[in-house]
Order: structure tokens, then C-alpha cells, then sequence
């Protein structure tokens, strides 16, 4: 190993989505086919597959399909961003959860992940924001301290989908889509990426 190479700072790229292909992460995760209708094709990849959604009729499925093709701790931090996106739509109560969950994604620790868990189950309601911490709890690893297995690889995105799509029920209907877009674009950049 020479001078220069012991001085390089440089990360390599971060994997941004599961490993299948659309057609294989349907095969993979069976409860994606009960919440989208449109279905990738043979050879299809995630970018094209996220296109098509977002040009069909309810486009509100590439949302449903970002939240499951990507990694679940990249999604969460998808979800975060597009929750932020709309603060102005969230509860004061909201804050607090949506604070802890940026702590997290800042610097991720199995304890925090699952306090952020424990506070979700025990919230008095299911809003975006304890949606968005019920996908955090269920993104990596167990979601409680004393619980051996890992959760099952649909929990997270369908909370995560729940979250981001409560969400947006709350604007305006003439702003709808507006979010969406933005939403879309920001997954756009993870089916990009390396």
C-alpha cells in the first residue's frame, strides 16, 4: 500500500435497493402484489418499473414500490425527507417523533431504533410520523431488544408506504400532486444511484 492510498478518504458507494429486479422482488416479497396493480416486466429494471408507475393512472404505486425496492434504512430515510417535505402538513405532537427519527438516520444505534419502536407502538395514534418510527423499529435488525427474530421484510415498507401516503392525504387536493412529484423525483435519485 503506497502514501496515497493509506491518505484516501474516498467512500465507496452505498448500495441504494434490494438486490432483485422488480420481477424478482415481487417473487420475493408476495404482499408488493397486493398494493400495486401494474406489474414489472421480464428484464424490466427499477428505474423503468418506477417510470411506468409514475405514468399510469394511479401513480400514487411508485410510492408503494420505492418504499419496497429500497434498502429498509435508505428507505427510511426516503420516507424522512418526504415527511419533512410536508412539515407544514405534520402535528405539533409530530415534531418530537420526526426529531428522533433524524437523530437516527444522523447516527443509527440499535437502542435508539428501538426506543424510536417502543414509542411508536405505544402512540396513541397512527399518525405519518409514527408510521414513518414503526418503519424505522422495523428497518434493521429485531425490532425489540428481547425479540431473537429479525421482522419480516414487508413490515417496514408497508409502514414506510402508510407514512408517506397518510402524508399526503393531508394536502390539499390541488396540491397533491405537487408532493408527489417531489416525492417521485427523490426516489428517482435512489433507483439512479450506484
Amino acid at each position: 500500500m503506497d502514501a496515497d492510498a493509506a491518505d484516501e478518504k474516498t467512500k465507496p458507494p452505498r448500495r441504494m435497493l434490494r438486490e432483485p429486479p422488480p420481477l424478482a422482488l415481487f417473487a420475493a416479497i408476495p404482499q408488493l402484489a397486493d398494493l400495486i396493480k401494474l406489474r414489472p416486466r421480464e428484464g424490466e429494471d427499477g428505474l423503468a418499473f418506477l417510470n411506468r408507475l409514475r405514468a399510469s393512472t394511479t401513480p400514487e404505486e411508485a410510492v408503494t414500490f420505492t418504499a419496497f425496492a429500497a434498502l429498509p434504512s435508505v428507505a427510511a430515510g426516503w420516507g424522512y425527507e418526504c415527511l419533512r417535505l410536508m412539515a407544514g402538513h405534520l402535528q405539533p405532537q409530530e415534531r418530537p417523533t420526526m426529531e428522533r427519527i433524524a437523530t437516527w438516520l444522523a447516527q443509527p444505534s440499535t437502542r435508539q431504533r428501538h426506543e424510536i419502536m417502543r414509542e411508536a407502538l405505544w402512540a396513541p395514534t397512527r399518525s405519518p410520523s409514527v408510521l414513518l418510527a414503526l418503519a424505522v423499529g422495523w428497518s434493521t435488525g429485531t425490532p425489540a431488544p428481547n425479540d431473537p427474530e429479525r421482522s419480516a421484510p414487508h413490515k417496514a415498507p408497508v409502514a414506510l408506504n402508510s407514512a408517506v401516503l397518510s402524508c399526503l392525504a393531508r394536502a390539499d387536493l390541488s396540491r397533491r400532486s405537487f408532493y408527489l412529484a417531489r416525492f417521485l423525483d427523490m426516489a428517482e435519485a435512489l433507483f439512479r444511484a450506484y
